[in-house]
């Protein structure tokens, strides 16, 4: 795992999940190089939908911005070292927010 705790940028997921993130976030860190994003980000995907159903889309990488529309209570932002992941359950219903996020302002905070 990369060292130093994770820094959440963003999120309006309840506390239990957040905490589902960073650890399985970890655990895929345990599993696989840093340089693996697309492996890290299928894995939490794939563990948060087994965990609290379908739809959940993750993105991992150093540097991306993003513009998407997800489900209220359904979405984190968060880096751990220099690794940004991005984890949402996407929406395009009227109870979905849509958010912009950068990276790069996120790493610069």
């Amino acid at each position: 795992m990369l060292e130093g705790k994770a820094v959440i940028g963003e999120t309006d997921m309840l506390q239990n999940m957040q905490q589902d993130a960073l650890k399985l976030a970890a655990k895929a860190l345990d599993h696989f190089d840093v340089t693996e994003a697309t492996e890290i980000a299928r894995f939490i995907k794939k563990e948060f939908d087994r965990g609290y159903g379908p739809g959940w889309q993750c993105i991992v990488g150093r540097d991306f911005s993003s513009f998407v529309t997800h489900c209220c209570g359904c979405f984190i932002y968060f880096c751990v070292g220099s690794l940004a992941i991005l984890l949402f359950r996407g929406s395009a219903g009227p109870d979905a927010e849509a958010t912009k996020f950068s990276t790069s302002d996120a790493l610069r905070a």
